[in-house]
């Protein structure tokens, strides 16, 4: 009898601690749940940085603000074991010009400073507080900032070259090809050496979804804010990568911005990713997602020749553009 009591004791009592892990695990899933809902990128970053074991390989070196209001901001990064003077990668976060945050990228400065380069995580003044042209006048001021102070951490600002996905691609193409935003800092916009978009929005009139219309709807010239338009022979080459699985931002944007620059003999480079998604292209510069390494096995070879050192011929004429 006493054993028969011990043993129903004992299975009420693994029906409770089951029942406990049952809960335990439905709060978690819904706890996960809510922060993909919230902020993806952050589960993502904290994801990439689990995986990796922390931040140990790379060293924070500035953590500054370029101008008044809370999103002039920048981080940059640099390998722990760091040699030589490195190239620069800015990176400007996506986020339909309404939301992200530099510190939750810090998986691409994970990525890729591993493979040694100084990299700038850029944040950019949003709607509402803001709009066109507000991210590109902060994009130039961050690259002010990088212009004048990346030789102090290691890092060399005439071996520059900008990354950006999604509104973040967007900014880094005007950067690109539209010089009046760098002239504006008093930079020569020939210190971009090359760029990276990941899934941008490069030619969507007419303004057709609360993003476009919130950022862009008040500008005067519509046709201006495009970065179609503003296609220039001396601009730097570029990389444009898209999934064909994008629904967001079409792979349209691309192809079309890639057309356009080949026909004015400009270097770039459209890879058209199959089964990707507008979310699924930034995922796969952290971890476990890297894995598919088509992105990143387009990305860095673009970099590492866009970066290389000049010879001092070339440099010296380039300085004086």
């Amino acid at each position: 009898m006493a054993r028969a009591a011990k043993d129903k004791w004992r299975m009420g009592w693994i029906g409770w601690t089951l029942a406990c892990l049952v809960l335990l695990g439905a709060l978690g899933y819904l706890a996960l749940r809510h922060a993909l809902q919230t902020n993806a990128v952050a589960v993502l970053n904290g994801t990439d940085k689990l995986l990796n074991g922390g931040d140990g390989a790379i060293r924070q070196v500035a953590d500054v603000r370029y101008g008044k209001g809370p999103a002039q901001k920048l981080e940059m990064f640099v390998p722990q074991s760091a040699k030589g003077t490195l190239p620069v990668l800015v990176f400007i976060h996506g986020g339909s010009w309404a939301s992200g945050d530099p510190h939750d990228y810090r998986f691409i400065a994970r990525t890729f400073a591993s493979h040694g380069y100084a990299v700038v995580l850029a944040g950019y003044r949003l709607y509402p507080q803001a709009r066109y042209p507000a991210m590109l006048e902060d994009g130039a001021a961050a690259l002010r900032w990088v212009h004048d102070n990346a030789g102090k951490h290691g890092a060399d600002p005439a071996r520059l070259a900008l990354m950006g996905h999604s509104a973040g691609a967007y900014n880094a193409v005007m950067l690109t090809l539209d010089p009046q935003w760098l002239r504006a800092q008093g930079l020569n916009p020939a210190m971009i050496r090359g760029t990276v978009a990941l899934a941008g929005p490069f030619d969507f009139l007419p303004l057709d979804t609360d993003a476009t219309i919130n950022t862009f709807g008040q500008a005067a010239d519509l046709a201006a804010t495009q970065p179609v338009n503003h296609i220039r022979a001396d601009a730097p080459p570029m990389l444009l990568v898209t999934g064909d699985a994008d629904t967001r931002v079409k792979p349209r944007n691309s192809k079309t911005l890639a057309r356009l620059l080949r026909d004015r003999g400009v270097a770039n480079e459209p890879v058209i990713l199959p089964g990707v998604t507008h979310e699924g292209i930034i995922t796969m510069f952290a971890q476990p997602f890297r894995r598919d390494a088509r992105a990143i096995d387009a990305v860095l070879p673009f970099l590492s020749r866009v970066t290389a050192p000049a010879p001092a011929s070339v440099a010296v004429q380039a300085a004086g553009r």
